[in-house]
């Protein structure tokens, strides 16, 4: 959505709000021994007591409030009593819902505990490279540059991009235009970042995989290759200057 008014600046700053307190409030009550259905459980009380609705369900009728994937997965990993988290798993939980008509989404990806599989610095390299993307957003900015970046930066610490996901507009619903910004330069995107645009940006940055790939239940994806990734994704208004982090709250850059 492009923000026209102070009302709309409003309404979204406050499902950012909701969201990003959400996703923090999660990763920390995660610990070693709960199912990633008790987590999702925990994190869709939160969105309810703020009268939030996941976006996910509301979109897709996904089976969870909350997108939650270990280890091996990348993204979507449908919550469950089965899944047992442990010491050292790498984790990604995506929140995103709706309030009042305004959607806004955010995730991050991170160690439960101690690192004991050496993915700390897949996780360190996702979130510097989200943050120093950011500061590069600004009206006018070619969307294909902003991919370029994020793949260049990813080259520059030894890892890879995924290259069939991409962070999106958002805004009256969950997935608007600008359809894909992507973790790489598309040469056939000659769109550019529009001032007031609200656009949800976020990083696929892999060890091992280029691609994602859906397994059986329909919607956890995994690499074509195997390996790892981490994902982090923050809401922003972009200006003519910084752009305006709507979930700032989540505090994944503290």
């Amino acid at each position: 959505m492009s923000i026209t008014k102070e009302s709309e600046l409003t309404g979204m700053k406050a499902v950012s709000d909701v969201v990003a307190y959400t996703l923090k409030e999660m990763i920390h009550f995660a610990k070693p021994g709960m199912t990633t259905k008790e987590l999702d459980d925990f994190g869709g009380k939160i969105l309810s007591d703020f009268g939030a609705k996941s976006a996910p369900y509301q979109t897709y009728k996904f089976p969870g409030w909350t997108c939650i994937s270990v280890n091996n997965e990348f993204c979507h990993g449908i919550p469950s009593s089965k899944k047992v988290l442990k010491e050292g798993d790498l984790i990604n939980i995506d929140v995103s819902a709706e309030l009042n008509g305004f959607w806004s989404d955010n995730g991050a990806s991170f160690i439960l505990g101690e690192d004991l599989n050496g993915h700390q610095k897949l996780v360190d390299a996702s979130k510097q490279i989200l943050q120093k993307t950011i500061n590069h957003i600004k009206g006018g900015v070619r969307i294909s540059e902003i991919g370029y970046l994020i793949e260049t930066e990813a080259k520059r610490r030894g890892f890879k991009v995924i290259k069939n996901l991409t962070g999106h507009g958002i805004g009256r619903s969950l997935h608007e235009e600008p359809s894909e910004i992507a973790n790489f330069k598309d040469k056939s995107n000659f769109n550019r970042f529009k001032k007031n645009a609200v656009v949800a940006i976020e990083t696929f940055i892999t060890t091992t995989s280029t691609y994602a790939e859906t397994l059986k239940d329909g919607w956890t994806l995994v690499g074509n290759k195997g390996g790892f990734m981490a994902q982090h994704e923050h809401t922003i208004m972009v200006t003519d200057g910084a752009p305006i982090i709507l979930t700032e709250k989540n505090e994944i850059f503290n």
